[in-house]
């Protein structure tokens, strides 16, 4: 499945988020309680989802409401969500939240000039970041999307002025504006604040790839979540889940330098990572530091794998770290081994050839490498002639 989230029309908010999330599917009653429940530890609050019409477009609203507008320390902030259990929160899904929080406490740091460890939320109430975050956190993940290809598109910022604890500011917000660091955005279209500094929070912690267009898709479902304002255009955040013609999965690559290694060691090294489960190994020839020559070991593996394989790579060669790239996307093909007979003047031998699909389309046929080596050495021909020779005459 990949999937668009689309602010262009108006903007991102955590409420906006939640409401497309539910609109798409997320289960309505658990969200809503995740959101009472958690947002409780932090304040009074007051959550009601509804389905309304915003200038022509039918959209869920979650409305959050709380009394709670304290500011509150990005630390104690973390503490007390280590400290929450609920039976419908799993690890995976309080580490994305954590992030989200990581991702704005960053943010005020970087604005204000201070460590992470004073950071203070201001703008938000406990309440209402917790309930916000924690929902959409849920409902992402309740979709099952933090498995899926997310693309994000140019979120619409708004423009004006905004009052803040800080004075009027000029919209976005600081926070915002560093939330979306080398993100496209846009400015306008009405001087409103469109995109919170939550919203930008949560888009960047779920969209794998920013794309100023949507990319190539079989839409299945179109979902839109509401804004509170009433704009002279549909206040609503679009959020699409469909196919693609190419799939795609998740993987992660583990590098490490090693400049004091032997080629036994390298190669022993690279057959134990396959007999683990790496997907795939390379070794790549470098110039370490102090001009040394290395070797730059890269593999591709399932990102459950990733600690294994890492333990794997520092008992083997000794390195003192490797470094982790996780739930790198990559597009794959189908593929399938199919047994052909070749006729080798009269001679007809069995090979597998390995086929490459996009849809029904065949992209790609190659024989199997051992296949070919046995009947080089079998007929007394060159390899690459036996490779040619095959991937020439294979017919379907």
């Amino acid at each position: 499945m990949v999937v668009i989230i689309d602010p262009q029309q108006a903007g991102i908010s955590g409420n906006m988020i939640i409401g497309a999330l539910i609109s798409l599917g997320a289960d309505i009653e658990a969200v809503t309680e995740i959101m009472d429940y958690y947002g409780s530890y932090f304040g009074k609050v007051t959550v009601n989802i509804e389905l309304v019409n915003k200038s022509g477009i039918s959209a869920t609203f979650a409305d959050v409401k709380c009394s709670d507008h304290q500011a509150i320390a990005y630390t104690h902030l973390m503490e007390t969500l280590n400290e929450i259990e609920h039976e419908k929160i799993t690890p995976t899904t309080l580490d994305f939240a954590k992030k989200v929080f990581q991702t704005l406490g960053i943010a005020e740091s970087q604005v204000h000039g201070v460590d992470l460890d004073k950071i203070h939320f201001h703008e938000v109430g406990a309440a209402d970041a917790v309930a916000d975050i924690m929902g959409a956190s849920f409902a992402f993940h309740d979709l099952g999307l933090g498995e899926e290809k997310v693309y994000g598109l140019p979120p619409a910022l708004g423009g004006g002025r905004i009052k803040t604890d800080h004075g009027n500011l000029s919209v976005p917000a600081p926070a915002t504006m560093e939330i979306l660091k080398n993100v496209p955005a846009m400015g306008g279209p009405v001087n409103h604040e469109l995109t919170t500094p939550t919203g930008a929070a949560l888009l960047v912690n779920m969209v794998d790839e920013f794309t100023d267009f949507y990319p190539l898709i079989t839409n299945k479902n179109v979902a839109y979540g509401a804004g509170k304002l009433d704009l002279e255009f549909p206040n609503v955040l679009r959020i699409i889940s469909g196919t693609s013609p190419i799939p795609t999965d998740k993987i992660s690559i583990l590098e490490t330098n090693l400049d004091d290694v032997t080629g036994e060691v390298l190669g022993h090294t690279v057959d134990r990572l396959m007999e683990e489960g790496a997907l795939d190994v390379t070794i790549i020839p470098t110039i370490a530091k102090k001009n040394r020559p290395a070797h730059l070991l890269r593999v591709i593996t399932k990102s459950n794998l990733a600690d294994i394989l890492s333990e794997t790579i520092i008992r083997e060669t000794g390195t003192l770290g490797v470094r982790t790239i996780p739930y790198v996307h990559r597009n794959i093909v189908s593929r399938e081994i199919v047994p052909v007979k070749v006729d080798f003047e009269g001679q007809y031998l069995e090979v597998r050839v390995k086929v490459a699909k996009i849809g029904e389309e065949i992209v790609n046929v190659t024989v199997e490498y051992e296949d070919a080596r046995k009947i080089s050495e079998k007929l007394k021909m060159p390899l690459k002639d036996v490779i040619r020779f095959i991937n020439r005459n294979i017919t379907f």
